[in-house]
């Protein structure tokens, strides 16, 4: 099969030919139709993770064809429609994963490639409603941004969001899901476009974190009682900025972030914190169960996952150089034709 492969660390992806792998018990062979870019994929071919070893097919979120069952797999699946869970071996504790927990892509062969083999129990029905392109957006960023919104920030109904880093796959996913939920959503990001991109998604508003007096601006436009605004704050970036985050959020708040793209966490004085009983929450990827909910939420709302560009998989290092920069506004696709 065809493959966009990793051969060494730091080096381009190259598109070659690789062994087909074979399904065995519990297994099946998925034909993909299309796989989704995360940073995960870039962060590992410049070597920012433990104990890779190439070569290595990346590749998380992947949408395709079950085109083999291994012993033991129910004959039901072959030729059904299927997205893929990237997340394997959670653990039997729906708090934290377990000592076995892994991501489709790293240490397994992932879904850069024609074909790829997983456990039946990490499939699921593909969206009647979206095509092959846009359920592989779904996986690895809609299941982050499911479990920080709805799990670790316990959102509810009217609630007001701000959601950081409008543009990347997991915050627009977290701002759908918390507009479809009943949610205020305000946005933040580096790019003026994007934030109007955001609006017309039906963000009420945003603010550009280059510019110096941003969270003050963010504050005159809600316009909200001086000792808190947002009720849930959904974070990708971490860095000096999260600091103003507990200026931002209400009283009660809660913070949930998933990534730390700008770097360590510096500056946060404890008493913004306590006093205003604030709760902040780390995490990441999600439970098999807020996979399934996810997708149900999906397609019971019919959302529209919002694609940036599509590449053909022999073009997956160019896709990943777009990532790399910065550019995209939701989710980079590989289209593959086997």
């Amino acid at each position: 099969m065809k493959a966009a492969l990793l051969e060494q660390l730091h080096q381009p992806l190259r598109y070659t030919e690789v062994p087909t792998p074979t399904c065995g018990p519990g297994e099946v062979l998925v034909e993909l139709k299309a796989a989704a870019l995360n940073h995960r994929d870039v962060w590992i071919q410049k070597g920012l993770y433990p104990n890779i070893k190439t070569p290595l097919v990346l590749g998380s979120d992947g949408a395709g064809v079950v085109a083999q069952v291994g012993e033991g797999v129910a004959d039901y699946w072959l030729g059904k429609k299927v997205v893929i869970n990237p997340s394997h071996h959670w653990g039997d504790h729906p708090g934290y994963y377990g000592d076995d927990y892994k991501i489709l892509g790293l240490p397994d062969q992932g879904t850069f490639a024609e074909y790829v083999k997983v456990e039946a129990r990490y499939l699921a029905m593909k969206p009647s409603h979206l095509s092959f392109e846009q359920t592989a957006t779904l996986p690895l960023a809609g299941l982050t941004a499911w479990r920080a919104l709805m799990t670790r920030a316990s959102f509810r109904e009217g609630e007001r969001v701000l959601v950081t880093g409008a543009g990347g796959g997991v915050a627009l996913f977290a701002v759908q899901f918390a507009l479809a939920a009943g949610a205020e959503v305000w946005v933040t990001s580096g790019s003026d476009e994007k934030i109007r991109k955001a609006v017309a998604l039906g963000a009420r508003g945003g603010v550009n974190y280059k510019v110096p007096t941003w969270y003050r601006d963010l504050l005159m436009k809600v316009r909200a009682p001086k000792r808190g605004y947002f009720d849930v704050i959904i974070d990708g970036a971490g860095g000096a900025g999260f600091a103003r985050l507990l200026d931002l959020a209400a009283p009660g708040g809660r913070i949930c972030f998933y990534g730390g793209t700008a770097g360590n966490i510096t500056d946060v004085v404890p008493a913004k914190a306590f006093f205003k009983q604030l709760t902040i929450l780390g995490t990441t990827m999600g439970t098999e169960a807020e996979f399934e909910a996810m997708l149900r939420f999906v397609e019971d709302q019919e959302l529209m996952p919002v694609v940036d560009e599509l590449y053909p998989l022999q073009e997956a290092e160019h896709a990943l150089r777009r990532m790399d920069a910065g550019e995209q506004f939701g989710k980079i696709v590989l289209t593959i034709e086997s």
